[in-house]
């Protein structure tokens, strides 16, 4: 089913969000075409891959950690702005959407222009990329390919990621284990069960920052031909799922690193809880949208206590 172009531009105002239109340049247009509040779900699975591997080395390549926590960034923005048009262009995002404003549905640009900076995010994304091939060799140029394929194919080709009920898988993979795992590499160059752990750990989260999205999204979703993990589970389970991506890391965290002071992660368990009692007590529509950073603030917060707790074994 597709809607037609008029039909899917939505203005600013008609959903409570300030229009950029009258601003004296796009800059304030293309950041938030950007998402910036998504990037801290690039940033955090980067600085803990790092810091996990200075915590077990003593030892940091600052501008290795650098780059790769740019080319993090580049892909996130990069996948952003092609997910950007692509919805735009299948006609997903329509007046009955209550998400964030999206930059081609607003008419802010077209599709093209969107797909354009994409292109030029990834190419950034790349070029830091080679560089980091150089240090990490050919495990890096596999987990890069790998990450620009699947940012492009996330919303795009004949079976997009984001329309099928695998995209959480595909949040777990890259978000959690490639990144966190990739970070680790290029700090130490190797690989074990630190980075394995800790990114399924992160990545869980990350995933729930997602099925958070489509359960908001379900209905526009199903009337789009879109079929989420959302859609075959039902709200009711969804919800139970987005407990369990939430709690789930805690445990991990806490078992995993017992030696080295993983308790400090027990204090995400209030931010936790207090999501999920906010789901599971009906928030639906533009109620979710606060969730959703909140959702990646926890993750943040997660890897922040573990840090913490890293920091607190290398000072006993």
């Amino acid at each position: 089913m597709r809607f037609s172009r008029s039909a899917t531009r939505i203005s600013a105002s008609s959903r409570g969000v300030p229009s950029v239109r009258g601003s004296p340049s796009n800059l304030v247009r293309w950041l938030q075409a950007g998402r910036p509040k998504t990037l801290l779900l690039a940033v955090t699975p980067v600085v803990a891959g790092i810091g996990s591997a200075v915590f077990e080395t003593g030892r940091l390549a600052p501008a290795t950690g650098l780059f790769t926590l740019i080319a993090a960034v580049a892909i996130q923005i990069g996948t952003n702005l092609h997910n950007d048009a692509s919805d735009y262009e299948r006609g997903t995002d329509t007046a009955e959407r209550t998400g964030p404003p999206r930059a081609t549905a607003q008419g802010w640009f077209s599709a093209q222009e969107v797909k354009q900076g994409a292109h030029v995010a990834f190419a950034v994304a790349f070029l830091i990329g080679m560089g980091l091939v150089i240090r990490g060799g050919w495990p890096i140029l596999a987990v890069g390919i790998a990450s620009l394929a699947a940012g492009y194919a996330y919303t795009s080709g004949p079976r997009p990621i984001a329309y099928g009920p695998f995209g959480e898988v595909y949040v777990l993979l890259f978000f959690g284990l490639a990144a966190v795992g990739g970070s680790y590499y290029l700090q130490t160059l190797t690989f074990g069960g630190t980075p394995f752990l800790l990114g399924i750990a992160l990545g869980l989260p990350a995933a729930a920052v997602l099925l958070l999205n489509n359960y908001r999204d379900l209905e526009t979703d199903r009337a789009a031909g879109r079929r989420t993990l959302c859609h075959y589970l039902g709200r009711s389970r969804a919800r139970l799922l987005y407990a369990f991506l939430l709690l789930a890391p805690i445990g991990i965290i806490v078992l995993a690193w017992l030696p080295v002071n993983s308790w400090t992660a027990l204090a995400a368990l209030p931010l936790g809880t207090r999501l999920i009692r906010e789901l599971f007590r009906g928030a639906s529509g533009p109620q979710i949208n606060p969730l959703l950073g909140q959702t990646a603030l926890f993750q943040a917060t997660l890897a922040g206590l573990l840090l913490v707790g890293f920091g607190l074994s290398r000072m006993t």
